[in-house]
């Protein structure tokens, strides 16, 4: 089976300027790996990201870097195994990794006439829903973001001097649950601080409010919080869920930090095990990610799936959402297709 490697990269402009306590976009850049059999084609997306140093030169680079292993795959290699192949060469762009390995996944399922999710999922059933992220702006800007898409459960970026005021200001407007997210951006006292306030809010849980290697305040907040923390910076690859375990009430996983749907399915194995609250998250991206991430969802106990929500033009079809509810295609593989 000699596969087709394409590589395609997009500019997605965003409805609104999107900014959390790091930097603002306006335009997201993305690249989409396609592999085909000549029969089936799979999808998988990574972002452009300074945080975590991914641009579209280096993805499109890693890419071709393991071009001839793709292409000289063996007949129903199963994705685990070829992931295991890929992560040395890899090791280096775990984003890269994620596009392929998703492309890969989305093929086989394909190959194999399934749903991705029916790999480890017999049903759709009690599938958490997703929230709906505000970005850090002026409070009436926030304020309008909600009134415009009523939603069940909105993620609020926070890291300004009000941000307690803007729960306060925003829980006047809506009964939605509220997560709120700091992008590292508070320290232990301002935590603390702010839990108190926001559990009276009905905000749900933290996440990632400390400095990604702040481990001795995370064990501080563990220890206090009233509200539950949730590791998402902290917790980027396999390696980390066991030190998270320690500190935080759950993690976040996100398919581009870790390397992909392989390693995604391993952490929450651990994660289980360990009795941590799970959610998977999405970057700003296109319904190519948002599809692969969402068939994940029976396995979460929450799940951060707007990044596509969030752009003027989507580049691809796929997975969609009914206030909140995930909505699948009816196709085999993420059911995802590239516009």
């Amino acid at each position: 089976m000699k596969l087709q490697l394409a590589i395609h990269n997009f500019e997605l402009p965003l409805q609104n300027p999107f900014t959390i306590s790091r930097y603002t976009v306006t335009v997201q850049k993305t690249v989409v790996i396609s592999l085909s059999d000549g029969n089936y084609t799979g999808y998988g997306e990574a972002t452009v990201n300074p945080y975590y140093n991914s641009t579209v030169e280096s993805l499109k680079a890693s890419a071709r870097s393991v071009s001839a292993i793709l292409e000289a795959v063996e007949e129903n290699m199963h994705p685990t195994e070829l992931w295991k192949v890929l992560e040395p060469k890899l090791q280096d762009n775990y984003f890269a990794l994620c596009a392929i390995d998703c492309a890969y996944w989305d093929l086989y399922a394909k190959q194999q006439q399934k749903p991705l999710r029916r790999f480890w999922s017999e049903h759709d059933l009690n599938l958490p829903k997703t929230n709906f992220t505000i970005g850090i702006d002026s409070i009436d800007v926030m304020k309008s973001k909600i009134q415009e898409t009523p939603w069940p459960i909105y993620k609020i970026k926070l890291g300004t001097k009000n941000d307690i005021k803007i729960i306060q200001v925003l829980r006047t407007i809506t009964n939605a649950a509220f997560r709120v997210d700091a992008n590292c951006a508070w320290t232990v006292a301002e935590t603390l601080k702010n839990a108190e306030a926001f559990k009276k809010l009905n905000v749900e849980f933290i996440e990632q409010p400390l400095k990604a290697e702040n481990w001795e305040g995370m064990k501080i907040l563990k220890e206090k919080s009233v509200l539950p923390i949730i590791a998402d910076e902290s917790c980027q690859k396999l390696a980390d869920v066991e030190s998270c375990a320690e500190v935080f009430h759950g993690i976040n996983i996100k398919l581009m930090k870790c390397g992909g749907i392989t390693p995604a399915l391993q952490m929450i194995q651990i994660a289980k095990a360990k009795q941590l609250k799970i959610m998977a998250g999405c970057m700003t991206e296109s319904s190519i990610g948002i599809s692969n991430l969402t068939q994940l969802a029976s396995l979460l106990d929450y799940i951060d799936a707007d990044g596509a929500m969030l752009l003027q033009n989507d580049i691809a079809t796929g997975v969609d959402f009914n206030n909140g509810e995930i909505v699948y295609t009816s196709e085999n593989g993420s059911g995802s297709q590239l516009n």
